[in-house]
This record gives C-alpha cells, structure tokens and sequence, in this order.
C-alpha cells in the first residue's frame, strides 16, 4: 500500500506545479519549447493524479446529465464576449482563419478537445481539487482561486486578454466540475469554449509564436 503524502508534501507539489513551473515557462523558456514543457508538465500532474488516494479513471466519465440548455447559453455568451474582444482589440483579425484557413480550423476544431481542453482539466480541475482540495479553502473562494491560478498557468502569452478570458473561463469549468459535479461538463465547456475563440480569431493571443514578453 502507498503512504499518504503529507500536507507538507502536498503544498510543495501544489507549489511547485501551479506556481513554479508557470513562472519559470512563462520567464525563461523560448516559445517554441513552451508546448514541450507544457507536456511534460501535463505528464507530471497525470502521474500525480494516478497516485491519489481515491481517485478512480472512471469517475471522470460519471456525473449527472448534461444540461445542453446551459451549454448552448455558455457557447453563445463566449461567442458575444470573444466579438466584443476581436473588434475593440484586432479587428483585422477576426476570423482570421475562417477567412483565410478553414481547414486548419476545422483542425483545431478536431483535436482542441482532446490535446488542450482535456489535458487541462485533468490537471486543472481532477487533479487540483482532488489531490490538494484539503489544502484549500471551501466554496466560491476555491472556485476563485482555481480560476487565478488557471489564468496564472497561461501567463506565458503575456496578454492581459488571456488573463481576463482564462480566468473568466477558469470559474465557469471549476464551477462544473466542483458544484455541477460533472468532469464531462467541464471538459464540454472549455472544449466549446475553445473552437468559439479560435473561430472568432482570438487565436492570436493564445498562439505561443505571438508571444512577446514585456522584457
């Protein structure tokens, strides 16, 4: 049988994962090594969720119903939030690839799910509160501080646009996952989320050969 962690251990993982390798991704690696880092960062936090007391692969495809009437709310605000974004911020860039290259965002359509919304719930959403939930304060105040350190995690494309959109985005999936009970909605909702930003031209801002730090 595997020894609990203890809490020591736990906050310096929690640290560590959430604080430090953002910051150091965010600061010191070239762009086109940030994808890779971010991978092996995603295969760190999976190792961890595998080796928390309780936490079973199955119950991420369990919880209650979809509520399709909520999703299809959410899809439409973040289609009106990710307008009002593109024509006051890069008006020139609005639908840019629906413009210029559907076939890449048909693409992204395809694998946005699978390669960036759910690697990040994983780590986001199962691991952070079912490994470090004891760790953390209860109610909206967890929810507002998973949705920080969400956005804290995409400090890399130093834009005060993915700051405010992640961190908006980070409370409707933590908010899923934690009072909808459901990793499935979460996982729809970042995954909807995504193509909705792509396909309006926000891309530019959460493309890492954009980046550029402020130093």
């Amino acid at each position: 049988m595997t020894a609990q962690p203890t809490r020591s251990r736990l906050w310096a993982e929690f640290v560590a994962l959430y604080g430090v390798c953002p910051l150091l991704i965010a600061v010191f690696l070239p762009p086109r090594l940030m994808f890779p880092a971010l991978f092996g960062f995603t295969a760190l936090g999976l190792l961890l969720l595998s080796r928390t007391d309780g936490f079973r692969w199955q119950a991420l495809v369990q919880g209650p119903r979809i509520p399709w009437g909520r999703v299809v709310g959410f899809t439409l605000v973040t289609a009106l939030a990710s307008a009002a974004v593109i024509f006051l911020t890069q008006p020139d860039a609005a639908f840019g690839l629906v413009r210029h290259n559907p076939a890449l965002l048909l693409v992204i359509f395809a694998l946005y799910p699978i390669l960036s919304a759910l690697p990040q719930e994983l780590i986001f959403r199962a691991l952070f509160f079912g490994r470090y939930g004891a760790l953390l304060p209860t109610g909206p105040a967890a929810l507002a501080l998973n949705a920080a350190i969400f956005a804290f995690a995409h400090l890399m494309y130093w834009s005060w646009v993915v700051t405010v959109m992640t961190f908006a985005g980070g409370l409707v999936f933590a908010a899923a996952y934690v009072k909808g009970r459901s990793f499935p909605l979460a996982l729809i909702l970042h995954s909807l989320a995504g193509c909705v930003i792509f396909a309006f031209g926000l891309g530019v801002y959460f493309y890492s050969g954009n980046v550029v730090r402020p130093f």
